[in-house]
């Protein structure tokens, strides 16, 4: 982008970045709530739910390397308007077709959608805000949190009045429309290069150095965070029995924590350093985790509650990685953004089946194994920096 945007784009930007994060945490956790309800009209199992989900997030896989790599050619308000496109198909799709291929072909294209809408934004604040890009993106992510409980709370409130599910997404389709009509009318500043769209070179620029880890790290986190969220209501009511209302409520807290934590934690986290602060955050994860999985019934409640201890990872890996490597921006984060697609495909998927062959309550203790697998990957980076500063 230009070096020095004028204050009004700055300000129409960033709050349009806003508002997208908010139609991302909305529109992406409308299928927790409404799983159940899916499951039971289509008389369909775990594993099939798994299944339909992987849809989503491999669309969202696919959709991150390339738009890095279109963004830097063709810019980032082509990449956004496309992502508004295929959320409006998507969602469309999923609120109308029958069959768990349809379905699933669906939440590809949706997944699509929310791939291209994770880099713009970030790509966006980023480069609007280089200096206080932590706090920026922890804002940001903090309206992701915000959509993420008006979300099961919207949906949980329509299935009290035995509204169907479907037409729970579509009533989303109206926020989408609103989404894509404010973003065609915003102007965003020309780049000051544009980049050939070349695969060939795209190993040497994105898998350097310790970038490898910081994928491995967001992968994890993205399988834990989009697998608790995918199953947590159906936990609750399969294994410790709790009423509908009662099970979204708790989904809505997760998000509720994760806000709030994202609200906090943008103040912090430049202060502490990245690493450490994902550290710490991480441990808090564990504990709660734990001890809502193996503790006594009541403790089920810290399950949502451990959405206050993930809250800054994902911005916080993207701020760290942007950080380390300024150049090639939007591939790089295109690249991560990837891999957290990656997390997001076999997250729930895993979930689902490992349920389906062993129960539900061994299936969603997997998310243990994806935060032993975080803090393998945070030991390594630590590793590395300290090398480096020893070097």
């Amino acid at each position: 982008m230009q070096n020095k945007p004028s204050k009004t784009t700055i300000f129409l930007l960033t709050a349009g970045c806003f508002l997208s994060f908010f139609v991302f945490g909305f529109t992406d956790n409308l299928k927790g709530p409404t799983l159940p309800s899916m499951l039971a009209e289509l008389h369909i199992s775990y594993g099939t739910g798994g299944n339909i989900f992987f849809g989503e997030y491999f669309g969202f896989l696919i959709a991150t390397l390339i738009t890095g790599l279109m963004a830097d050619r063709f810019g980032l308000k082509s990449a956004i308007l496309l992502a508004g496109v295929f959320l409006g198909i998507g969602v469309s799709g999923y609120s109308f077709f029958q069959s768990a291929i349809l379905l699933s072909g669906s939440l590809f294209i949706l997944g699509m959608g929310l791939g291209a809408l994770e880099l713009g934004p970030n790509a966006i604040i980023v480069s609007l805000h280089h200096e206080r890009k932590g706090l920026y993106l922890n804002l940001m992510a903090m309206l992701h949190g915000l959509g993420s409980l008006m979300a099961p709370l919207f949906a949980g409130w329509l299935l009290s009045l035995s509204i169907s599910w479907r037409m729970i997404y579509r009533w989303d389709i109206l926020l989408i429309a609103l989404f894509v009509f404010i973003f065609a009318f915003l102007r965003f500043p020309k780049a000051e290069k544009k980049t050939q769209l070349d695969f060939r070179h795209l190993p040497q620029i994105a898998f350097k150095e310790q970038l490898p880890w910081f994928y491995s790290l967001i992968t994890f986190y993205v399988a834990l965070e989009i697998g608790l969220a995918s199953w947590l209501v159906t936990y609750l009511q399969q294994i410790h029995h709790f009423e509908v209302q009662a099970s979204n409520q708790s989904l809505s807290m997760f998000f509720a924590m994760l806000m709030l934590g994202r609200l906090l934690g943008g103040f912090f986290v430049q202060r502490i350093g990245y690493l450490r602060s994902i550290l710490f955050m991480t441990l808090g994860a564990v504990i709660c985790i734990a001890a809502g999985l193996f503790g006594p019934g009541e403790f089920a409640w810290l399950l949502p509650i451990s959405g206050l201890f993930l809250s800054i990872m994902f911005p916080t890996i993207t701020a760290a990685v942007s950080d380390s490597h300024p150049e090639n921006g939007n591939t790089i984060l295109g690249t991560l953004f990837t891999f957290a697609g990656l997390g997001g495909v076999f997250g729930p998927w895993v979930i689902g089946w490992a349920s389906d062959l062993l129960g539900l309550q061994f299936g969603f203790s997997i998310l243990i194994l994806f935060l032993m697998a975080m803090l393998a990957s945070i030991f390594i980076l630590f590793k590395g920096q300290f090398n480096g500063k020893n070097s």
